[in-house]
């Protein structure tokens, strides 16, 4: 499942982590602990409801244990399914506290890539970056390759060029930001329904990106991003 998420198929992340909240799993330690993940995969295959009853029964878990890493775990989810930007700028920010005070980098820097992608959407690059940079960091010095490239991804959303990303070449130096990666994320073979799950966009703002991106390319289908050095 993680390994799912880290490459961008939340879809059947999400039917993995979802197996574990039933019998014989549902108590089983491992399934509590991967109910972040179920709320993630959740969120971004856009149903959120999918994983209400798991996270209701995680805080219940997180409040009886009462560690600083699950009450930061508890507070990025509650971050992902918050409607109100201001809410959930202020969960994700006690999050990072929280995470930071515990010394877990991998969780660390997963909830600073969820943040920066949070700011990005929010169009606050120059905030966003920052966040990415240091989940990017993370994710290198751990060898998470998969996370590591996600985040690169969002940097370069945001119009940033990180030491470790290629740059555009050639017909792609026309290309947007936004359409740059997602051009790249479908040369991997990825569908516009796990591009979009992996961005938070929808799939059909994501056809939209690659209808623009074709004729800056110079190609016609899908089929072709593959042969373009992107």
């Amino acid at each position: 499942g993680l390994l799912d998420l880290g490459l961008g198929r939340a879809a059947a992340a999400l039917a993995r982590f979802e197996r574990l909240t039933r019998e014989p799993m549902r108590h089983h330690i491992c399934a509590t602990r991967s109910t972040p993940d179920l709320v993630e995969s959740a969120v971004r295959v856009g149903t959120p409801e999918r994983a209400a009853e798991p996270l209701a029964r995680f805080e219940r878990w997180a409040s009886s244990v009462q560690q600083p890493w699950a009450d930061a775990l508890l507070l990025r989810c509650r971050a992902l399914v918050a409607a109100d930007d201001d809410q959930a700028q202020a969960l994700y920010t006690e999050a990072l506290q929280l995470h930071d005070q515990d010394g877990r980098a991998l969780e660390y820097a997963r909830t600073a890539l969820l943040y920066g992608e949070w700011l990005r959407r929010a169009r606050r690059k120059a905030e966003a970056r920052g966040w990415l940079n240091e989940a990017l960091e993370v994710f290198d010095r751990l060898g998470m390759r998969p996370w590591a490239e996600r985040a690169r991804g969002e940097l370069t959303a945001t119009g940033a060029q990180d030491e470790g990303s290629k740059p555009a070449e050639g017909a792609a130096i026309g290309l947007t930001p936004q359409e740059l990666q997602i051009a790249r994320l479908a040369a991997q073979g990825m569908s516009n329904r796990d591009i979009a799950a992996q961005l938070f966009l929808s799939h059909r703002t994501v056809g939209y990106h690659l209808y623009k991106a074709y004729p800056k390319l110079g190609i016609v289908s899908r089929s072709e991003l593959k042969k373009l050095e992107l």
